[in-house]
């Protein structure tokens, strides 16, 4: 597929349709294994003995915390050996990581099987957004993103279907077999159709020194903070969410048989959001397209709190409203995404790493926060939506100096 404003020949040498598929399906290993066993918590609570409702939330975390964790030495050492050989081992640990918590008998036995395959899955994360940027730049990285986010953003929430359809024909222990599966293709496919994408100019010596000034740089270069922090809190809104979905469906509306056909519809939504993204953000820029969905996000989770605090809640406005609120996350990640990294190629590696770190235990963590305070209602939920929202927009602000919708001079 030719398109003007994509390179003739990337490093990559696939054509746009095939890399972008590649970097969907990277990204889809991650959210696969996010929330595909989410109907089966029940059964893998009793099958593991875990008695409190709340403490199966830590299916999940343990997995975001071993996922953020990892990714802060993946940047480094792909910045060294380069992307591919790296990329390869991360998607090994994680099909064996599958497998044993495909036969933990035990909640200590499937933590563990959890934290690494989130460390496996790490790799997938921090080599995606590495490789789109050694072959991209600028509005180019930023519609390759949105493209591959398609995915990324559809999978967590269609993911709970296809662990419910698995569930009809085999135990709960077949979801993570399937995920073992699913892995080892990625891994044949990435073995044979991706190249080194890293010039071996560009590699770097694994050295106190370089790989301080790394940290240095991205830590330093207030854009990428910024973004990066803001987008930890909208992140952790969505894990509170997740955390707390089969809870809210089972718990609060008594509509358990809603739970997958709800979340697949705002699965759509969230699809049409990085499809419209990709189409509009060449024309009007990534803070004018990313700005005003944070602040459309801002009105729906604002007005969704103040909807439960008043009691007139119920199964529908919840899902309208969760619906819009995902229309504009579609519209914010992979542009707070690519913001971030635009400054940063020279060192992209390590900012991918840093970058997806904070995003992904900040995010965990404030995500869990939220989901231990459900209490049969929606109110900790929908307020932890607002909250986060708010507190993005405050982190925007101060990164772009008091100003919305227009970039700094020569940024786009």
């Amino acid at each position: 597929m030719t398109h003007t404003s994509v390179p003739a020949q990337p490093r990559h040498g696939m054509s746009f349709r095939a890399f972008v598929g590649m970097t969907a399906a990277l990204m889809a290993t991650n959210a696969l294994a996010i929330d595909s066993m989410l109907p089966a918590l029940p059964q893998i609570g009793d099958a593991l003995r875990i008695a409190e409702p709340n403490d199966r939330q830590w299916i999940l975390t343990a997995y975001l915390l071993g996922f953020g964790a990892a990714q802060i030495v993946y940047g480094t050492i792909s910045d060294r050996y380069g992307r591919r050989a790296v990329l390869l081992w991360g998607l090994a640990l994680y099909v064996a990581a599958s497998i044993a918590a495909a036969f933990a008998t035990s909640f200590e036995a499937m933590m563990w099987a959890r934290v690494i395959q989130g460390v496996g899955a790490a790799a997938t994360r921090v080599l995606a957004v590495s490789i789109v940027r050694d072959c991209y730049s600028g509005r180019d990285m930023a519609r390759v993103m949105s493209l591959a986010m398609i995915v990324f953003l559809a999978v967590p929430i269609l993911a709970p279907s296809i662990g419910q359809a698995i569930l009809w024909f085999a135990p709960w222990r077949w979801i993570f077999g399937c995920l073992a599966a699913f892995g080892a293709l990625v891994m044949i496919w990435s073995a044979l159709r991706l190249p080194e994408t890293l010039h071996a100019e560009d590699r770097k010596p694994i050295a106190f020194s370089s790989v301080a000034e790394a940290f240095r740089i991205t830590l330093t270069t207030r854009i990428a903070v910024g973004y990066m922090l803001a987008m930890a809190f909208i992140i952790g809104g969505l894990f509170g969410f997740i955390n707390s979905a089969q809870q809210v469906f089972v718990d609060v509306f008594a509509a358990p048989e809603w739970f997958t056909g709800i979340f697949a519809l705002i699965a759509g939504f969230m699809a049409c959001a990085s499809l419209l993204n990709a189409r509009i953000v060449g024309k009007l820029g990534m803070r004018r397209v990313s700005h005003g969905a944070l602040l459309g996000y801002i009105a729906l989770t604002s007005a969704h709190a103040l909807v439960a605090l008043s009691g007139y809640e119920n199964l529908w406005l919840f899902a309208a409203f969760q619906s819009g609120a995902m229309f504009c996350f579609g519209l914010l990640a992979p542009n707070f995404g690519a913001i971030a990294m635009d400054p940063l190629g020279h060192v992209a590696g390590t900012a991918s790493s840093v970058q997806g770190f904070v995003t992904t235990v900040g995010g965990a963590l404030i995500g869990f926060w939220i989901g231990q305070h459900f209490d049969g209602t929606v109110v900790p939920l929908t307020l932890g939506f607002s909250l986060c929202g708010w507190v993005a927009l405050a982190i925007v602000l101060v990164s772009e100096k008091g100003r919305l919708f227009r970039p700094a001079a020569g940024r786009s």
